[in-house]
């Protein structure tokens, strides 16, 4: 192995110096260089003795003459780097290993959050296999740095993967939705193809964009009728009434402490009306933005909010299935609802 974990490096392209932290396989490695870490080819990298070596004895036999200030001519000002922005992206590093009979097979993945954008991010992670939560975590991510995740095996793929995300705004701003989910479903077959397209185009990564921008806060535009301008009905055009909707969720929680904080001193029924209420508008947002799945946390209890939700739901045409089941989030204190259009 040419390369060895804290070995001293070149980047060739950008003729930055950097360190080997890393040992991919026998083609990769992981490099950090100044405080960036990503992989890269060990033919895209070299040792940096040669070059210090040269550009001494360069600058010992090349004397620059003498240069009075009348004789050095005026530069035009350049603008300053820019970095591109490119989204928010999900990586998959492949580590591949040697089989019994010495084919190169891919081992496992290794799974980075790669923001290519001028923000930073508050984010909550959580990855499932067949819809059970094997992986959780909670963190930032840097505008223009990436940030490991976890791995996962490459025989995982076939336990039908998800990853889901909860993104937020490191810095706040009043034109932007207060957070953002996306999520990525991944199949065996199409990692397997996008895996040999990398290696066909000598790419270190295959990747998914997240997305583009983070998006704006939706703003409820006012249009007053004719004959109706006391009463201010909003209208929107029938084409664009899902962008003018609130961001649905996919998790929402109906104990009370989370809906108000003077629930202590109303009735019972009062509590349940709120409830139901709560689940009836995140269950309508879900469907107009044609959402897969929704869980409704509604507790243990005496079982009467439960009970009402499932009533509800058996009268829905947009629901394929609901499950009640133990979850070692929720106990049984959840519903899974799982939707047709």
């Amino acid at each position: 192995m040419k390369y060895q974990v804290g070995d001293d490096i070149l980047v060739l392209h950008s003729n930055e110096e950097g360190k080997v932290i890393e040992i991919i396989n026998d083609k990769m490695v992981m490099i950090e260089v100044r405080g960036l870490k990503f992989p890269a080819y060990m033919d895209q990298i070299e040792f940096p003795y040669f070059k210090r070596f040269t550009q001494k004895k360069t600058l010992e036999e090349k004397k620059p003459a003498k240069k009075y200030i009348d004789q050095v001519p005026k530069e035009k000002p350049r603008p300053n780097q820019i970095k591109t922005t490119d989204g928010v992206w999900l990586s998959f590093i492949p580590k591949f290993t040697l089989d019994d009979f010495n084919d190169e097979v891919v081992e496992l993945l290794k799974i980075y959050i790669v923001n290519k954008t001028d923000k930073g991010f508050h984010f909550s992670y959580t990855q499932a296999f067949l819809g059970e939560t094997d992986f959780e975590l909670k963190n930032d991510v840097l505008a223009f740095h990436d940030f490991y995740l976890h791995d996962i095996s490459f025989a995982s793929l076939n336990d039908s993967p998800s990853f889901n995300f909860e993104f937020s705004l490191m810095t706040p701003a009043k034109n932007k939705a207060d957070f953002y989910e996306t999520s990525l479903k991944l199949k065996p077959k199409q990692v397997f193809q996008k895996i040999e397209e990398m290696k066909a185009k000598n790419e270190p990564t295959v990747s998914y964009k997240l997305f583009d921008e983070y998006p704006d806060k939706v703003v409820e535009e006012k249009e007053v009728l004719t004959g109706l301008a006391k009463k201010e009905y909003k209208i929107y055009e029938a084409n664009k009434i899902r962008q003018n909707l609130e961001a649905a969720r996919s998790v929402v929680d109906l104990h009370m402490e989370k809906l108000s904080d003077n629930w202590q001193h109303m009735s019972n029924f009062e509590i349940l009306t709120m409830q139901l209420k709560e689940f009836e508008k995140w269950y309508d947002l879900a469907v107009a933005h044609h959402q897969q799945s929704l869980i409704v946390i509604h507790g243990v209890g005496t079982g009467k909010l439960r009970d009402e939700i499932h009533d509800i739901l058996k009268a829905k045409k947009e629901v394929r299935f609901f499950i009640n089941q133990y979850d070692p989030r929720y106990g049984y204190g959840a519903t899974e609802i799982f939707f047709q259009y």
